[in-house]
C-alpha cells in the first residue's frame, strides 16, 4: 500500500540517496509513444486523432535515429550557460535560428499523409510556407499564443521541435544542470512542464519528475507542491476514473491548486507502469474539458495539440 507523505518527508526522503535531478528520455522515447498511442486508440472517441499522433510520432523515431541535420549547440554555448545557470538549450533564443527548421523539413518529406483532407492541408500549408513564416509560427506555438499560427499545423511543428530538441538533449555532454526560478521550468530548454511522472521502484518509489513539454527532459521536484505557486495547502486529485475507481488508484490525476486555480496532470506508475506522458495527456482530454467547465486553468501545454483543435 502506498503511503502518502508531506513535502517535507519527500523532501528529507529524496535527500537520503544520491538522487538524480534530471533523467534523460530514452533512445526510443518516440517509438514508444508510438506504441502507447496506438494502444489507447483502441475505442477510444478520439482514436482518429491518437492514430495521427501516433503516425507523427512514428516519423520522430525516423529523425531521431536518423538526423536530417548534424548541428548541434557547440561547447562553448554549452560552457556559457552552465556557467551562468542557465538553460544551455534556450528554446527561446534557439528557435530564432534556422537548425530545428531541418527537422521540420524532413518530417514534411517522410510524413505520409493519411486520407483526411484536413491533414493533407496541414501539411500543403507548411509545406509552401517559407522559413521566416515557419518560425513565426513556432515562436508563437512555444510561448502558448494559439492565436498565432493556424491550429492545424501545430501537431506537425510541435513535432519537428520536439525531435530537433530531444535530439540536441541527447548530446549534451553534461547532465550537472540547475534547476529554474520556476520548479515548471525546464532545466535543459526552459520550456514548461507538460506534466509530472510519479515513479514506482526501487528508492525513487513515490517521487515525482516533471515532463518537458518541449525536450522531454524529466527533473525532479517534490511532490504535494503546486508547480506553479508552489503552496501545498488545499491541493485535491481528480481523475476521469472518480465514478469507477478511487482516486488514489487512478493512473492518472490531476493535481488542482485551489490558491492559483490551476491543475497538473501527474501519471502513477504504481498504477500503470507502461504509461508515457504524452500519450497519456492526450487520451485525457476530457478531464481537460471538466475542469475546464469549471473554471480551473490549464497551464501546461501539449505541442502536438491546440487549445479548442484538432
Amino acid at each position: 500500500m502506498s503511503q502518502t507523505l508531506e513535502p517535507e518527508e519527500i523532501q528529507a526522503q529524496a535527500g537520503a540517496y544520491s538522487l538524480p535531478f534530471l533523467y534523460l528520455p530514452p533512445a526510443n522515447l518516440f517509438a514508444l509513444r508510438a506504441a502507447r498511442l496506438e494502444l489507447l486508440a483502441e475505442g477510444h472517441p478520439l482514436a482518429d486523432y491518437l492514430r495521427l499522433i501516433a503516425a507523427l510520432c512514428r516519423v520522430q523515431q525516423d529523425l531521431l535515429d536518423q538526423p536530417p541535420s548534424d548541428w548541434v549547440p557547440d561547447s562553448g554555448r554549452l560552457e556559457v550557460c552552465r556557467q551562468h545557470g542557465l538553460p544551455p538549450l534556450a528554446a527561446d533564443s534557439l528557435v530564432r535560428e534556422a537548425h530545428w527548421q531541418r527537422y521540420l523539413e524532413a518530417l514534411l518529406q517522410r510524413f505520409q499523409p493519411l486520407a483526411q483532407d484536413h491533414v493533407k492541408q496541414a501539411v500543403a500549408r507548411l509545406l509552401s510556407a517559407d522559413e521566416g513564416q515557419r518560425k513565426a509560427w513556432a515562436i508563437s506555438l512555444l510561448s502558448g499564443q494559439y492565436a498565432g499560427l493556424p491550429a492545424a499545423v501545430v501537431p506537425f511543428l510541435g513535432a519537428a521541435l520536439q525531435t530537433a530538441w530531444s535530439h540536441w538533449l541527447l548530446t549534451l555532454s553534461f547532465t550537472d544542470l540547475k534547476p529554474c526560478d520556476s520548479l515548471g521550468q525546464c532545466p535543459a530548454c526552459g520550456s514548461p512542464a507538460m506534466a509530472g511522472v510519479i515513479r514506482h521502484r526501487g528508492k525513487y518509489n513515490g517521487l515525482r519528475y516533471l515532463v518537458c513539454s518541449l525536450c522531454a527532459c524529466e527533473w525532479h521536484v517534490v511532490r504535494v507542491k503546486c508547480v506553479y505557486c508552489e503552496q501545498s495547502k488545499g491541493l485535491k486529485y481528480v481523475s476521469l476514473d472518480d465514478d469507477r475507481v478511487a482516486v488514489d488508484k487512478a493512473p492518472l490525476r490531476a493535481e488542482v491548486c485551489p490558491g492559483c486555480n490551476t491543475y497538473l496532470k501527474q501519471i502513477y506508475l504504481e498504477c500503470d507502469a507502461e504509461a508515457e506522458a504524452l500519450s497519456a495527456d492526450l487520451a485525457s482530454l476530457m478531464l481537460d474539458m471538466r475542469l475546464d467547465l469549471e473554471g480551473i486553468q490549464r497551464l501546461a501545454p501539449n505541442l502536438m495539440l491546440a487549445p479548442g483543435g484538432e
